[in-house]
């Protein structure tokens, strides 16, 4: 049929003719406008057709293709490997020599490339990835919720789901426990240097602290100060010159010698200082990460302290111990004061103990020669000092409390400022423990006993 007889033939039927008429599967009417439904495939050309049946045919195909699955046998050593790896550590680690084979021989390697890798970015990488992980556990408990809900197999979903937290889980811990918690289990510094620690006698510790004081006095006015006095050296400037002050005192200590690597400045120190934490050593990445907001005077010791973990000093009275004699030692008159404050706030508070349990045992006359010397000691402090200690003071009693003006809000605030500092310290101390460290947070105080086995005998 020619154009012009198609075309009085439409006009005869009363057909509506639309730019889409003879699109694949449009709709004809006929003269007695009785619908007629086209194949898809006619009015094709041969090319189209055979386009069609290809797309139907990879579709069918696509559609009955099962997915592919982790074969079993996968999946079971995927789950097990860590659970496997963690309870071998808890088996070897009652052995000393072991766990200071590995701690010496692979940890530390380990700990080193980590450094060494993760010191190209100036930014915390375990930072990134808590603040990660908490993000990606906070949309998967979600998605649980949601998945679980919406499932007619509700217990096998969350199951699974869970599954996959916990085997994340013994991945982290299980590595954790290698690189780092192995060294916990190995003799310590002061076992492997000769100290004897078998306490500390009075005499020695009134003497090391008037020695700390003496020092601290001579060096608070040669570091640089704000207009009221505060300790006000540039901050950043530590950070570098921090990895240099090991120099002196790995002479003495060969054990203390290797490269470090600038510490990481977090950018949530608002939390550690909540929960009144100045630094942190993570072993996974092998960076030391700072509280930047902790007052500057404290900043050069707890560098120092960070610095000490990483040169494989493990427990925590020793490492402040060795950040302090780093800092003494070194060449750096502001890291030497810095050393010499820090001492002397341990030793201080070692004297209030002395006198508190003096008292409790009622041994008036020593109690009140501890005090007596505590007291000329404090007496004795230059403003520089003073001003220093009352700043580190005044910033961690307001990081206690949160003042926005409000007494309800206040109060609340404040209240779960503290249990959270609470939890945390209760869960930290947990930890040394189970790693032991049988003074768990008070190891902190304890490198009282330290200061005054090595320095006492060397004081003047």
């Amino acid at each position: 049929m020619n154009e012009d007889q198609n075309t009085a033939h439409d006009k005869a039927s009363g057909a509506e003719l639309t730019t889409e008429e003879n699109a694949p599967g449009s709709v004809s009417s006929s003269a007695d406008d009785e619908p007629i439904v086209m194949p898809l495939t006619e009015g094709m050309e041969p090319c189209d057709k055979a386009q069609s049946a290809a797309a139907e045919g990879a579709a069918q195909k696509s559609s009955s293709k099962p997915k592919r699955k982790i074969p079993l046998g996968i999946l079971i050593a995927i789950c097990a490997l860590p659970a496997a790896s963690t309870v071998l550590f808890y088996i070897l680690r009652l052995n000393q020599e072991v766990m200071a084979w590995f701690s010496v021989s692979i940890s530390a390697p380990i700990r080193r490339f980590m450094a060494m890798l993760t010191s190209v970015f100036p930014f915390s990488i375990v930072e990134l990835l808590i603040t990660a992980g908490i993000i990606w556990l906070i949309i998967h408990i979600i998605k649980t919720i949601i998945a679980t809900v919406h499932s007619g197999r509700k217990l096998r979903v969350l199951s699974k789901r869970l599954l996959v937290v916990a085997v994340l889980a013994l991945y982290f811990w299980s590595g954790f426990c290698w690189l780092w918690n192995s060294g916990y289990h190995a003799p310590g510094f002061g076992e492997r240097n000769g100290f004897h620690r078998e306490g500390v006698a009075v005499e020695e510790l009134l003497a090391t602290a008037a020695f700390f004081a003496e020092k601290a006095n001579e060096l608070a006015p040669l570091v640089s100060r704000d207009a009221e006095g505060s300790f006000d050296e540039n901050r950043s400037a530590l950070f570098s010159d921090s990895t240099g002050i090991y120099h002196n005192i790995a002479a003495e200590f060969p054990c203390l010698g290797g490269k470090l690597y600038r510490p990481k400045p977090m950018l949530f120190s608002w939390v550690m200082s909540r929960t009144g934490y100045t630094g942190m050593y993570f072993a996974l990445t092998g960076e030391a990460n700072i509280n930047n907001m902790m007052p500057g005077a404290g900043l050069p010791a707890t560098l120092a302290h960070e610095h000490a973990h990483h040169l494989g000093v493990f427990a925590e009275d020793e490492a402040s111990f060795i950040g302090i004699l780093a800092c003494v030692k070194s060449d750096d008159v502001v890291f030497a004061y810095s050393g010499y404050l820090a001492g002397l706030n341990y030793l201080l508070r070692a004297m209030s103990v002395a006198i508190a349990r003096a008292d409790s045992e009622l041994l008036f006359d020593l109690s009140g020669e501890i005090r007596s010397a505590q007291s000329e000691i404090l007496d004795s402090l230059v403003f520089e000092v003073r001003r220093d200690r009352w700043d580190s003071y005044e910033f961690w009693q307001s990081q206690r409390t949160v003042n926005t003006g409000i007494t309800i809000i206040d109060s609340a605030l404040t209240a779960v400022t503290e249990t959270v500092s609470d939890a945390v310290d209760a869960v930290y101390d947990s930890f040394l423990k189970s790693q032991n460290q049988e003074l768990g947070l008070q190891s902190y105080g304890a490198c009282v006993d330290l200061l005054v086995e090595y320095f006492a005998p060397i004081i003047p």
